[in-house]
């Protein structure tokens, strides 16, 4: 088997802290730069899963990279450099404590609070006789708050968000602008790849003044995708949805009896278990990126990572 990077304690040239995220860990450095390393943790429910999976921090790593790449005309990013497979540099920016959730579709957590009988999601009115998986006329919007590890993001209407002060009605129209038109861009790459971008979660932050968007995008992690092929026919007829997510470890993690509730334990991730999850991930980055897949060697992968990210701040 191969082996998963779960942990990381580098001393970088420079570094002042480090953060660690549910998946990512973030080395501060010189208050200038972070160093985000995309560890091989996964993460549901708001909870970090006992096992890593081996080549999901690559893959996260490396389609965000992707995307921010193909996204710099919509709006500055962080992104400076990817000097391992698994990390990536960027600038520091003052982050938004909210996620910026973009919809496309009723599924997920939306389609749960909506059979129970749910039609307001963050301030946004939802039409009555909507179905499982239904495209909504436009895209919506339904922020959360950003929560600390360990506890529940929370939905958040536009109206709590400006009353909060945690964006000025400027910052959060260009907020809503960004979000939105990189939805649209994500949606049309998926397309290309025969793929539905269906839902997906943005985070923004400034730096210098400018808004910027920050972290991971239209990664698995962060999104939820539908094969395009059959979607119709499978929404006409009440069936699951063929989809690209880490909505499927959710599900295997309610059919076992795990939703994050106090009490509640993860159920035994097996061996086989593992490289399940870890083969879908390397399904999606094949299909969103139409790439195939090489897998970085998994021996001495922190020695790797903290030479190349050393060699790197060097030379900046």
């Amino acid at each position: 088997m191969n082996k998963a990077l779960v942990k990381t304690e580098y001393q970088f040239e420079g570094q002042k802290s480090v953060y660690h995220g549910k998946v990512r860990d973030v080395y501060n450095i010189a208050d200038e730069k972070l160093v985000m390393v995309a560890t091989d943790r996964i993460s549901a429910f708001d909870v970090i899963l006992p096992e890593g999976i081996p080549y999901k921090g690559q893959v996260l790593n490396q389609i965000a990279a992707q995307f921010l790449d193909a996204t710099t005309d919509i709006c500055p990013n962080w992104k400076l450099a990817t000097p391992d497979p698994m990390v990536t540099v960027g600038v520091m920016c003052k982050g938004f404590p909210i996620e910026m959730i973009v919809r496309g579709y009723l599924c997920g957590s939306a389609w749960r609070a909506y059979k129970s009988g749910v039609r307001e999601i963050c301030g946004i009115r939802l039409p009555e006789g909507m179905k499982e998986n239904q495209k909504f006329p436009e895209p919506i919007i339904t922020p959360t708050t950003k929560a600390e590890i360990g506890e529940h993001d929370a939905d958040i209407s536009k109206e709590e968000i400006l009353a909060q002060g945690l964006a000025t009605p400027e910052e959060y129209a260009l907020l809503e602008k960004y979000a939105l038109a990189l939805f649209k861009r994500g949606g049309e790459i998926a397309a290309e790849r025969g793929l539905i971008l269906v839902d997906t979660k943005y985070e923004f932050g400034t730096h210098n003044g400018k808004i910027y968007l920050m972290d991971e995008i239209h990664t698995p992690d962060s999104s939820r995708y539908f094969y395009s092929q059959g979607y119709e026919e499978k929404f006409q007829k009440g069936l699951p949805q063929r989809q690209l997510s880490k909505e499927f470890v959710r599900e295997w993690l309610m059919e076992n009896g795990f939703q994050g509730k106090a009490g509640q334990q993860v159920p035994e991730m097996t061996p086989q278990i593992v490289e399940s999850i870890s083969n879908r991930y390397i399904e999606l980055y094949e299909h969103i990126t139409g790439q195939t897949f090489n897998k970085e060697s998994t021996d001495n992968v922190q020695q790797r990572i903290e030479q190349n990210v050393s060699k790197y701040l060097q030379n900046a």
